[in-house]
């Protein structure tokens, strides 16, 4: 199936690939366009954690959710949505609400890649945290609510973000970890939307990206391009 990938990068790299083991965390609209592109590049073994079932309002941005799945949980969805994709593809599925006194659970195995596309500020703090205590290259999505364009999703240090409110949590927080490492994020600097609404909005095209955004940053750290 990666005929094509191999003639791009060469089958030394592929190889690397299908050594890999990432772990996605949030299986809505940023980390199933993450899953889904991952699986399609080849990875050899993906840990998914989510507690959410799919529902109706999942149908405009998430890849996973179809009329035919609603009420699915969404781990179950994506196990099979990867299998059918690549059988060889080892999958590990954690149906749970991840909290401060779970977390250390998701690390039993040995994880090469994080991807936190989860909505969760407190996770995503810790996340950072135990990923610089044991070395893991962790790549971090912040906010892609109440956004229209995707031509503003840019991957880049924590450090340079602006006008997204959680990224601006998240900076405070890794600048008081005094750590000199890059925490990668993906990061939109386009203004949020104003609305009278406390629902967040969303559509197909901006989390999609992404998503895939967060794919593409994994993939070339691999390769080293």
């Amino acid at each position: 199936m990666l005929q094509r990938l191999e003639l791009m990068i060469g089958s030394s790299n592929v190889e690397k690939i299908k050594e890999k083991t990432i772990l996605i965390i949030g299986l809505g609209g940023v980390g199933g366009y993450a899953i889904e592109s991952l699986a399609r590049s080849g990875i050899g073994k993906m840990i998914i954690v989510d507690y959410d079932k799919i529902e109706k309002t999942n149908l405009n941005r998430q890849i996973i959710a179809l009329n035919s799945n609603i009420g699915t949980y969404k781990v179950d969805a994506f196990y099979d949505r990867i299998k059918d994709i690549n059988p060889n593809c080892k999958v590990i599925k954690i149906n749970q609400k991840i909290d401060e006194n779970n977390i250390l659970e998701l690390f039993e195995e040995k994880i090469d890649y994080v991807v936190d596309a989860c909505d969760t500020v407190m996770v995503k703090k810790l996340l950072i945290k135990i990923c610089l205590e044991k070395n893991i290259n962790i790549i971090s999505c912040m906010g892609m609510g109440n956004k229209l364009d995707p031509s503003k999703i840019k991957i880049m240090d924590i450090r340079k973000t602006s006008y997204d409110p959680i990224a601006k949590v998240i900076r405070k927080y890794v600048k008081d970890l005094k750590t000199n490492k890059k925490i990668m994020v993906v990061c939109s600097d386009e203004k949020n939307i104003s609305l009278n609404s406390k629902t967040i909005s969303s559509n197909a095209f901006v989390p999609s990206i992404a998503g895939i955004l967060c794919t593409s940053y994994i993939i070339n750290d691999i390769i080293k391009r």
